[in-house]
């Protein structure tokens, strides 16, 4: 019998207690460590503000087709999903995602009293603060330096990117940015970076440069660990050749492998469609469909994928009449998605957007994002979402 397999079977419940015999008390920590499940967070930012009303369409709304006369998406092209909304044709890989109960759709998603600068809108949505409220720790980063059991070392947040966002920085932690495990792993075990850790050790302490020879050992740490213990596990899933879906196909082999990360971080940008939008938009919801369905399939084939969730959110969604370039102007509020293997609600979470009820032409949110994000902070983090917000949000039932 395997070690791992007796440990598990020589523990007994007793009013729900974990209790383990006595003359295996010296392996006790590190049994439990070893059956520890980790519940991942993968959040995937769309950059740009990515148009809600042409990636789920409200083709049951003839107001929809009035005020996009060039660039609504027919009925008859459209993947339906109901009798009012339908998926954009190139989000056609999700609908299998969709049939499975997978995935669910919240509409409406913004915040009280809306900007429509790129980076000022993401930055409220990175940090979740309000409108008027400029912050300098991310919403994943303020987790981090929350009392979280699992958060001691950076990458307990995975960025898979060359930097950091304000996301995954927190005051006294933050996570880590990688495109690559093995170069960050060859990276941080050249000489030249060993010479200067082992030169400064000697003259920095807490009140010079502490700060960055601490982070040069996190990262050192951090990424022997990683390539480490990602490099065993062989993903032989076939992926789509895009830069979105190689992130994601990064994400799966650290989930796969068993890496102890509780969130991860990847975007896909473009979605600034002021001019001639319906191919540039066309081409990036493809690239995003195709990513996450053979993200979630390969995790569903490691038996990961109930232990998963994905998020996915833009800054910002777009007018809801069309401009004179046959493109949208940045609007407010916009679709989520949710995926996930323990969805509570699959499918479409709410009512479709009010299309006659709006604000200065724009949409009105019906749902604060950080109910969205408390939410997973409370049923899926185990964290009291108060004390990463700020303030208590109501939950949904999502999950």
């Amino acid at each position: 019998m395997k070690r791992r397999d007796f440990l598990k079977n020589s523990m007994l419940t007793a009013a729900g207690t974990l209790v383990v015999p006595a003359f295996i008390k010296p392996f006790e920590a590190l049994a439990l460590d070893e059956l520890t499940l980790y519940k991942n967070l993968v959040v995937v930012q769309l950059s740009g503000g990515n148009d809600g009303l042409n990636t789920v369409i409200p083709f049951g709304n003839d107001i929809y087709y009035q005020k996009r006369k060039n660039i609504a998406i027919k009925p008859q092209e459209l993947i339906k999903l109901d009798d009012m909304q339908g998926l954009n044709p190139n989000l056609s890989a999700l609908k299998e995602i969709y049939d499975q109960g997978w995935m669910s759709i919240i509409n409406d998603v913004g915040y009280p009293n809306p900007d429509r600068s790129h980076f000022r809108s993401m930055d409220i949505w990175q940090t979740a603060s309000d409108a008027n409220q400029f912050l300098s720790t991310g919403w994943i980063g303020r987790y981090l330096d929350s009392n979280c059991q699992s958060c001691k070392f950076p990458y307990t947040a995975i960025e898979v990117d060359d930097s950091l966002s304000l996301a995954m920085k927190g005051k006294t932690k933050k996570g880590i940015a990688l495109k690559d495990p093995a170069a960050l792993f060859r990276n941080t075990n050249e000489p030249f970076f060993k010479e200067m850790m082992n030169n400064d050790k000697e003259h920095l302490d807490e009140d010079n440069l502490g700060y960055l020879y601490k982070t040069m050992i996190e990262t050192s740490s951090s990424a022997n660990y990683i390539q480490n213990t990602s490099k065993i596990y062989q993903d032989n899933f076939v992926y789509p050749s895009t830069g979105f879906a190689s992130q994601l196909k990064t994400v799966a082999k650290f989930i796969s492998s068993g890496l102890k990360t509780r969130v991860y971080y990847v975007s896909l940008s473009g979605f600034d469609t002021h001019v001639d939008q319906t191919p540039q938009q066309g081409r990036l919801l493809k690239q995003y469909a195709e990513g996450i369905n053979a993200f979630l399939k390969d995790l569903k084939q490691n038996n990961k994928l109930d232990d998963t969730l994905v998020l996915t959110f833009s800054e910002f969604g777009r007018r809801v009449e069309q401009n004179a370039s046959n493109g949208t102007d940045h609007g407010t509020a916009n679709n989520m998605f949710l995926f996930g293997g323990k969805l509570k609600k699959q499918g479409i979470y709410n009512a479709a957007p009010n299309l006659q009820d709006l604000e200065a032409g724009d949409l009105k949110y019906q749902v604060d994002f950080r109910q969205v994000y408390g939410t997973i902070l409370d049923k899926w983090l185990d964290v009291n979402n108060a004390q990463i917000l700020n303030q208590r949000f109501n939950t949904l039932n999502f999950i």
